[in-house]
């Protein structure tokens, strides 16, 4: 298999796939340690990498969870995402931690989690664990809720201010 369809392979556009599916039950019934977190990561940036290497540690296969376009388009504002959600998935699972990545319309992963179960839950420390969506599905199931750090001086708005104010 060629390198960029390994990447394309690891990529979901509903967790309903039955590629996807297969896998998960592979992955459950290899009693794998499963993680689940989400974002829009529309400008990847170092924080988003050391968030989700960090995330990847908690567990043995890490799946990420992310908005498409037109939900980081509600979530953020018309002006967003400035990347599409291809662009975004490619660069998703091309991160060697990432094992796969999928795709979600609505505005929270609330029933993208529930049918994933996972055993671990991330986000980050800016949130308190019981606010976190899919906690009541996590701990229902006997699983739990992580926050990790976040790299201060990252963020995707920072960066495009920045963009914006370089522009004469």
């Amino acid at each position: 298999m060629q390198k960029l369809d390994l990447i394309k392979s690891s990529i979901f556009y509903s967790a309903k796939n039955p590629n996807f599916k297969r896998l998960l039950a592979y992955w459950q019934f290899k009693d794998k340690k499963i993680v689940f977190t989400n974002g829009c990561f529309d400008i990847v940036h170092l924080g988003h990498v050391e968030y989700l290497a960090k995330a990847k540690e908690e567990g043995d296969i890490l799946i990420v969870g992310l908005n498409s376009d037109s939900s980081v388009s509600r979530l953020k504002g018309s002006g967003r995402p400035i990347n599409d959600e291809n662009m975004r998935a490619m660069v998703m699972a091309s991160l060697r931690f990432v094992d796969a990545v999928v795709l979600f319309n609505e505005d929270t992963p609330y029933d993208l989690i529930s049918s994933i179960q996972p055993d671990v839950l991330v986000k980050g420390a800016d949130y308190k664990p019981e606010d976190i969506v899919g906690y009541d599905i996590v701990k229902a199931k006997g699983g739990r809720v992580a926050t990790v750090e976040l790299t201060t001086g990252y963020s995707t708005t920072a960066i495009e201010n920045k963009i914006r104010s370089s522009k004469g």
